[in-house]
């Protein structure tokens, strides 16, 4: 049976830090940055565990900004 796996892209600079992605994540793929900061001053969220992403797009859903694309692949 195939497997889904997922791909989480963050525009780091719109992102603002508000950690709703990281929330909504159901698999803790995404964590805030907790030593770099974007041009605006805020720490940014990234996949921190990203093997584990299942690709559900839940958090591109919950951004206010918009600033988080996914990306599906099957996996044979």
């Amino acid at each position: 049976m195939a497997k889904v796996k997922g791909a989480v892209v963050v525009n780091e600079e719109r992102c603002k830090g508000c950690d709703l992605c990281v929330v909504a994540c159901p698999t803790d793929t995404l964590a805030l940055q907790s030593k770099e900061v974007n041009d605006r001053g805020y720490h940014f969220a990234y996949m921190a565990r990203p093997d584990s992403c299942i690709g559900c797009s839940n958090c591109a859903v919950v951004c206010p900004d918009g600033c988080i694309e996914v990306y599906r692949v099957i996996v044979k």
